[in-house]
């Protein structure tokens, strides 16, 4: 048995069995307005729309002690005196493994979208569900109780969240401020937080919190509740065993409500408090009201695991291996919805203030979505697209509350764009949607295919002395700067991204019968094309790019940062190197950059801080962009690698970076085994193989195209369901369901001959098909696929 849980596959469940994991392993609840993040021992924050000007509950980032505060519960014995936490923290008593009736008993359940941490102490035990219900701006703590001892016990129960000011960057700083604006009080068994803070992005500051049940006591103001020199661990409150009914003017509010409950021998008892928002008190009663009884709470979680598994189901696979399937069939799927959701926004590492929704990150985002939800898809493109300007150029981060961005000078930004489309096109053939007429941020509308066209243009219009893309700040590394003089420092990597999404766009013209356009960006990527192949090659791998003294970076002639995995990677994925030279570069990654770990962003690592180089060097050897193993960045070695026909080491690059693979290893790589991370440090740091950064990366939508799209090979096109597989050659074959535009395809891959590649006869529906693409029904039925590899 791992050290700190396992999967229960048939729930769809992660199992943390004690509460120490190596670092806070968290979940999100909610998949709409409302997001909840909650930890193994119920830390974590919520807000509604916008981490940074809706924040609900607050957090304390980089704390000691860490993932604090939370959603807590605690219990607390009137007869012995003796109290604790229903989900160990904060009061953190002592865990035994040996059966004991004063030992602490502890077990956590992060499933879809909902969380339930389960505890036993004295003969009580507990079970909190904590979940977001669809449809409602508001969450559950159902909490039950029940009595296993062999007597009757009188119990009183503390609740404990603290109201963040809603804009959560100044709730942390200005307190001057915000420490004189706080307004919470009780009325109606429900505490209302109703703190305006001015400058804000809207008048929607009410929240609450509610019991159903009648309340005994309540506390809205911090220092009252914890008392002097105290913390969450050991609460004035809940040690003297009773709420003094305070209210918050100004300091800092809370949602404490005590109620109080004698349980028999066996019996159990249930309590469920609500936490929300809502535009005005009158509602927010309406709402407490609606949710008085228990079996509506849990018929919205019944609804809620009945909307994942229906979302699940658009891609299942069965294949020889089950950590590939766990991935593939829930967490990756899963984390990949997390990621559409909130870009790179809020999560335990970013703190939700700076960094808002990414155009270039929420593009990639919907790569791993599209097959699941094609209409949000759709709408989150027209969203991104609406942050783009006139001239091509885009935002690169914007916030969708306030309607603001940032453009930041990311040299790469807009090209994504393109890729987003061409994915929500192929999975939907919805080629109306290039029609659509979407405005610019500088004035005026364009229809989306123009949007598209003058992302190209733009780019093009960036080039240095060279002709290589101008990178400006940055590309997609953003840490690599050249010396961002604007004006000659080049990247190597951004004509490769710019001819695969010329390529795309020009087979969006054929199929809109722009044929003007289609002859001059042609000709375009074939000047791209050219200048890369005259100009970037080193001799062993492409080059990453020119600072602005004309010095190639990513060059043998480097001492330093000798060879960069991305160009190599995109040489293939783009297809603008050769093939003789493709092969070459992505052996060179094999040697250079692989390891037991995952593949290296760029090696050796830097070991002192460059200025021209920029930010990637202020990094510490093998941490981040300088030599980490970057996450985001290995799947498209295996696509590379699937593109080069060579699925084993395809299979071994995704293995190495699978997130349930690192549960054997779990105090070493840190951060959750069943989503994956932005980076593990890499070989050249003394803490290599720890991850960091898990949830929200673009690591998440890019694995699931590389395992479904090019390892397993069941990709949409324009025409239908392209079957091309490339897997490791051990395996005997594999099957996936698959919902595709208006139909349901049961494929089957059978290997009989053990090759990595190459379909040699498709059968549909019991009669063979030319090629390897299966006709688009769009037919509301079921169709049997039948591949058979060899050719």
């Amino acid at each position: 048995m791992p050290k700190y849980g396992y999967f229960d596959d048939k729930n769809r469940e992660f199992v943390i069995t004690r509460p120490d994991t190596p670092t806070p392993w968290i979940n999100y609840l909610g998949c709409e307005e409302y997001c909840a993040l909650i930890s193994n021992t119920a830390g974590g924050y919520s807000f509604h729309r916008d981490p940074k000007d809706r924040r609900i509950t607050r957090f304390r980032y980089n704390n000691i002690p860490p993932d604090r505060p939370g959603r807590y519960i605690y219990i607390r014995d009137l007869e012995s005196g003796k109290y604790w936490s229903a989900t160990w923290q904060p009061v953190m008593k002592a865990i035994s493994h040996q059966s004991s009736a004063i030992s602490y008993k502890y077990e956590c359940r992060h499933g879809l979208g909902y969380t339930v941490i389960k505890s036993r102490y004295r003969g009580i035990d507990t079970e909190t569900t904590y979940f977001v219900p669809l449809g409602e701006n508001l969450e559950f703590w159902a909490l039950k109780l029940s009595n296993s001892s062999n007597k009757t016990r009188k119990l009183k129960i503390f609740t404990y969240a603290e109201f963040c000011l809603w804009h959560a960057e100044m709730d942390m700083a200005d307190f001057q401020y915000t420490l004189n604006i706080a307004k919470a009080h009780l009325e109606d068994n429900a505490i209302f937080h109703e703190t305006e803070y001015a400058p804000g992005a809207d008048r929607f500051n009410l929240s609450f919190f509610a019991c159903d049940r009648n309340v005994s006591g309540h506390d809205c103001d911090r220092e009252v509740f914890i008392g002097p020199y105290r913390s969450e661990a050991n609460p004035e409150a809940v040690e003297k065993g009773r709420s003094f009914d305070s209210f918050a003017s100004g300091g800092n509010p809370i949602a404490s409500l005590s109620i109080t409950l004698t349980l028999k021998p066996g019996q159990s008892e249930n309590a469920t408090f609500i936490l929300g928002v809502a535009e005005k008190k009158s509602k927010a009663k309406d709402t407490v009201r609606k949710y008085a009884d228990l079996s509506s709470v849990l018929e919205k979680l019944r609804e809620l695991k009945s909307y994942w598994e229906d979302s699940l189901s658009s891609y299942q696979a069965s294949t020889p291996d089950p950590e590939v399937d766990l991935m593939v069939n829930t967490w990756n799927q899963y984390q990949c919805r997390t990621t559409f959701n909130w870009s790179r926004f809020a999560s335990y590492y970013e703190a939700g203030i700076g960094r808002g929704m990414g155009f270039r990150d929420s593009n990639q985002d919907t790569l791993g979505v599209v097959q699941a939800i094609p209409e949000k898809v759709k709408v989150r493109i027209g969203e991104l697209a609406s942050n783009q300007f006139k001239n091509g150029s885009s935002y690169h981060k914007f916030f969708p509350l306030t309607k603001t961005g940032e453009k930041g000078g990311y040299s790469d930004d807009p090209l994504w764009l393109i890729l987003a489309t061409a994915g929500y096109i192929k999975e939907t053939k919805d080629f109306a949607f290039l029609e659509e007429r979407i405005k610019y941020i500088d004035g005026g509308s364009g229809a989306m295919y123009e949007h598209l066209k003058k992302a190209i243009d733009f780019v093009e219009s960036e080039k240095g002395p060279k002709d290589f893309t101008l990178m400006r700040f940055a590309d997609w590394n953003d840490c690599l700067n050249l010396g961002t003089d604007n004006e000659t420092a080049e990247s190597t990597w951004v004509p490769e991204l710019h001819y695969l999404a010329i390529k795309e766009f020009v087979r969006l013209a054929e199929y809109s019968g722009q044929k003007a356009d289609i002859k001059k960006y042609m000709a375009l990527a074939k000047t791209i094309r050219d200048n890369f192949k005259k100009r970037a090659w080193d001799g062993e791998w492409f080059i990453r790019g020119i600072d602005k003294f004309g010095r190639a970076v990513g060059s043998k002639k480097n001492a330093k940062g000798k060879i960069y995995l991305n160009t190599q990677t995109w040489a293939v994925m783009s297809g603008i190197a050769d093939d003789k030279k493709a092969r070459l570069c992505m052996d060179m990654v094999k040697k250079y950059l692989d390891t037991k770990h995952g593949i290296m962003l760029m090696a050796p690592a830097y070991a002192e801080f460059d200025p021209v180089l920029g930010a990637i060097t202020t990094f510490a050897p093998g941490l981040k962009e300088n030599g980490g193993i970057f996450c985001h960045s290995n799947p498209w070695a295996m696509i590379a690698e699937t593109m080069l026909k060579r699925g084993d080491r395809a299979y071994e690059y995704y293995k190495k970076i699978l997130p349930t693979v690192k549960n054997k290893i779990a105090d070493t790589h840190k951060t959750e085994c069943y989503v994956y991370s932005q980076f593990i440090t890499g070989r050249d740091n003394p803490h290599f193989g720890r991850a960091r950064n898990s949830w929200l990366t673009g690591t998440a939508a890019w694995n699931m195209v590389a395992i479904t799209q090019y390892i397993l090979g069941i990709r949409p096109e324009y025409d239908g369901l392209l079957v091309d597989p490339c897997i490791p050659r051990k395996w005997k074959g594999f099957s996936v369901r698959r919902k595709f535009r208006d139909a349901i395809y049961e494929i089957e891959i059978r290997n009989p001959n053990r090759k990595c590649h190459g379909v040699k006869s498709l059968i549909v529906d019991g009669k063979r098909i030319e090629g390897n693409i299966i006709p688009d029904f769009q037919d509301k039925r079921v169709h049997k696929v039948r591949a058979v590899l060899g050719k």
